[in-house]
């Protein structure tokens, strides 16, 4: 999703991240290290067909950083908010050097996710958020273990309750164990697809063996199935400004390690009961400065060049790493 440009006065209270009786929002201090290459032991910066930006290694003092599952940027690259998969909200200004490269990151702050009700949850079933989307007047978050979709104001998130839900379309039977709902997407308005907000789950498969994903909303919401190749499982979503679709995708295993790609799909094969597949963009598994690589944003600049965010989730572990990486999309 390319987020459109907001207007001043919902980004002031998009971003307005005060203290309240509900939710205590924490300021965390952040230290990050830079990463100039994306390759370790190599200056080179294409791969496939992404040329690699800059990185940055995040940590802090405070245990409340870390699982970072989703993240959206601001149109101008300055600000992001995302969801945990704890149940937290985090948010910040991300600071760039005189090349627009990242250098740093400011303002973090981090506050629980609240229901319906106005309450904080502590049962990790139900607070597994993993995707995010910004539609109209409303944040909607996609959650795994109980799949479901919340929406919640934009005018300030980390203190609203969870105000409305949106039909999953996908059949709850049909979820795998913490294999649900992973990504959510808002597509292109000027695309088939009209704006509709588009899911995916991670690792709940049909009787082929392709994974669940749906239209959820718009003019023809139904169930549709992506073409999954394992070990590789998507963990998240977004669409490109001419409105293909572009997924990212994480492997691990014991013998291979952790690896990541991102694979584009044609806008227009997304339709109910259609199984969609794509080219893929980059791939790369141990010696690249990855992780659990679970988070992704896409934006663009006033001469239409096209960004892609990339943050990783550390599960809380010691052996894992915070990163923010940012590549240019060459094949436009």
């Amino acid at each position: 999703m390319r987020m459109r440009r907001l207007a001043a006065p919902i980004l002031l209270f998009f971003f307005c991240l005060i203290p309240c009786a509900n939710a205590d929002i924490v300021k965390v201090d952040v230290n990050t290290r830079l990463i100039e290459n994306f390759k370790v032991g190599s200056d080179e910066d294409v791969f496939g067909h992404l040329q690699f930006l800059g990185g940055l290694e995040l940590s802090s003092d405070n245990d409340l950083l870390g699982a970072m599952s989703a993240i959206r940027l601001t149109a101008d690259r300055s600000t992001f908010i995302g969801v945990a998969d704890t149940g937290h909200w985090y948010g910040g200004n991300i600071k760039r050097d005189d090349n627009g490269r990242l250098s740093g990151i400011a303002s973090f702050e981090i506050a629980p996710m609240l229901n319906e009700e106005g309450k904080y949850s502590t049962a990790k079933w139900n607070l597994d958020a993993e995707g995010l989307v910004i539609k109209d007047e409303y944040i909607y978050v996609s959650f795994e273990r109980n799949s479901r979709i919340e929406g919640y104001k934009l005018a300030n998130p980390m203190q609203s309750a969870a105000v409305k839900s949106l039909p999953v379309q996908i059949p709850k039977r049909e979820f795998r164990r913490n294999g649900g709902l992973e990504a959510i997407a808002k597509s292109q308005v000027d695309s088939p697809l009209e704006g509709a907000i588009v899911a995916f789950s991670e690792r709940s498969v049909n009787t082929e063996g392709d994974l669940f994903a749906a239209i959820i909303d718009g003019t023809e919401p139904g169930v549709f199935f992506v073409k999954r190749n394992p070990p590789y499982n998507i963990t998240d979503a977004d669409f490109l400004p001419n409105g293909d679709l572009l997924l990212l995708e994480r492997r691990f295993s014991i013998a291979r390690g952790i690896g990541m790609r991102i694979r584009r799909i044609d806008v227009s094969t997304i339709k109910k009961d259609a199984t969609v597949d794509g080219d893929i963009l980059i791939d790369v598994g141990s010696g690249y400065q990855i992780d659990n690589m679970e988070g992704m944003s896409i934006t663009t600049n006033d001469q239409g060049e096209v960004f892609i965010t990339l943050i990783s989730d550390d599960n809380h572990s010691f052996l894992q790493r915070n990163l923010m990486l940012e590549f240019k999309l060459l094949q436009q």
